[in-house]
């Protein structure tokens, strides 16, 4: 994508399997090259390999410097097929299936760059370091100063100004200042294009001959334009993916997996945003973040009740529903069904407001069933704490 827009970036080739990056290396012909793997994290190059049956470590960094094919042949074995332990990626890491054989050239400077929507400003932002190669967040906190930042217009673009004055910034003059002003450009560009929400460099290398290139990079893209790029589909890596959410995106639903024990249902994101914190401020810890939308159907609840379930670690579920759109009665008719066709042992807490709830909540007081039905989210938040052993 950077080299169709005219950003520079080193040649390199995709690989899945030992003998294709050996391949990579015959192909192009370098001194050296960099054998990275590929998952959905960063911090790989500092990160740990393990052998995902034993647990034993098999080699420290994910992102290895060779100089000969069999190095490149070493590394892509000790890669591929084991589990990569990053900051990013908590202790359960990631299973490397994919690894890239890039070029390696002659650096002489790393640097960090970012473009990102800044919300408050409404505008994109540029964020730019000379301390590259390196956790950003780290520099943030130690040495906020060496980040600067430009926002420009998404309108008119990013000026020759602009681009000048951050290359000044970051110590560059002469053809390197240049390089830099060239680079930016075409991925200002591609920042809009694209639809992206952020595009990350780091490290963005000053070569021995003073040209500017992008080394390694992560690209997010803003979903809610996905419809004006179908062409994407086709870079979807749904083995990086939590399968659960993927399942819960092709049922239309809002979800992601949490670290706690509380399951949520909930209509609306502000809703249930706000429900995960007052479970929070009784002691509970959320197990997922689940929008079931402002139409939600007796179908759609149960699926969000066997997406909630299929994790092992929750013990209780809350359900908060605002009936706008939405009737309190047919959410009310999900989750008697979901609870009756799932065999449902964890404990239930209901809180319904709005259409129809007084019908919602007398059929769920008449089904029998273990549902304990609030009024307010304080009371709801409470109980379902209670009712999953106390603090998470």
């Amino acid at each position: 994508m950077f080299r169709e827009h005219g950003v520079a970036v080193q040649q390199g080739v995709h690989c899945t399997t030992a003998e294709q990056a050996g391949e990579a290396w015959d192909s192009l012909g370098c001194e050296l090259v960099a054998v990275k793997a590929q998952i959905h994290a960063g911090g790989r190059g500092k990160g740990s390999l393990f052998d995902p049956d034993s647990g034993e470590l098999v080699m420290q960094g994910g992102v290895k410097i060779a100089k000969s094919r069999d190095a490149v042949l070493e590394y892509a074995a000790n890669i591929l097929g084991n589990r990569l332990v990053t900051k990013q990626t908590g202790a359960a890491g990631k299973i490397v299936s994919n690894l890239y054989v890039e070029a390696g050239c002659d650096i002489a400077h790393e640097f960090y760059l970012a473009i990102l929507v800044d919300r408050e400003e409404r505008l994109p932002l540029i964020m730019a370091s000379r301390e590259g190669g390196v956790d950003i967040e780290e520099v943030a906190a130690s040495n906020p100063e060496a980040i600067h930042k430009v926002h420009f217009d998404a309108e008119t673009g990013l000026s020759w100004e602009e681009r000048h004055a951050l290359g000044v910034a970051l110590g560059l003059d002469g053809d390197a200042l240049q390089s830099f002003q060239l680079l930016l450009a075409p991925l200002a560009d591609l920042f809009l294009v694209a639809d992206c929400s952020m595009v990350e460099i780091n490290p963005l290398v000053l070569t021995g001959d003073d040209q500017i290139v992008a080394l390694d990079a992560k690209i997010s893209f803003d979903d809610n334009a996905a419809f004006r790029h179908p062409e994407r589909a086709e870079l979807r890596d749904l083995s990086e993916e939590e399968p659960t959410e993927v399942r819960a995106k092709e049922a239309g639903l809002s979800y992601v997996k949490l670290d706690g024990d509380i399951g949520c249902l909930v209509n609306g994101a502000g809703l249930a945003m706000a429900t995960m914190d007052v479970i929070k401020l009784y002691g509970g810890e959320p197990a997922n973040f689940l929008d079931v939308g402002g139409g939600a159907t007796e179908e759609a609840v149960k699926t969000a009740f066997e997406i909630i379930l299929d994790d092992e670690n929750v013990k209780g579920i809350m359900v908060n529903i605002f009936g706008g759109i939405v009737r309190c009665d047919i959410v009310s008719r999900g989750i008697i069904e979901a609870t009756e066709a799932l065999g449902l042992e964890d404990p239930l807490v209901v809180r319904l407001v709005g259409t129809n709830f007084a019908e919602g909540r007398k059929l769920l007081d008449d089904s029998g069933l273990n549902i304990h039905s609030v009024e307010t989210l304080a009371e709801g938040a409470q109980k379902i704490v209670e009712l999953a052993g106390g603090d998470s």
